[in-house]
């Protein structure tokens, strides 16, 4: 059963800077596109960027363009999640998550659901 475990969470003000790390377990790692998703309490878990299973492919919500970045490492089953100039709205329980890519092949392709999730790590940023 493939496992993910988040870290790299913490409490910033305004501005400052966070790096998130996901470690992917008991899985072929180079099989999945990975993203990270933020949820904040009394909303829908949001996808906040997501990298293909090369890394050629990588899509950001609009509200973290130019702030975020997104990036893995597959021989050493890792996903990152560098956040500069954090604001406040940024705050939230962050998710790691994996979807399977039948084809390996599709080096571009990220399906819509993603069936496999880490246990999230709070960011929290102060003005």
């Amino acid at each position: 059963q493939p496992r993910l475990a988040e870290s790299g969470g913490g409490s910033v003000q305004a501005g400052g800077s966070l790096r998130l790390s996901c470690e992917g377990s008991e899985m072929t790692y180079d099989r999945y596109c990975m993203a990270w998703f933020r949820q904040v309490p009394g909303k829908e878990r949001d996808r906040v960027a997501s990298i293909s299973i090369n890394g050629g492919s990588i899509t950001y919500a609009d509200s973290v363009k130019d702030r975020f970045t997104i990036s893995r490492d597959n021989a050493k089953k890792m996903l990152f999640l560098q956040m500069d100039t954090l604001q406040p709205e940024d705050t939230g329980v962050y998710f790691c998550a994996a979807g399977y890519v039948p084809s390996p092949f599709a080096v571009g392709y990220c399906p819509t659901e993603f069936g496999t999730w880490g246990q999230g790590t709070q960011v929290t940023v102060s003005s």
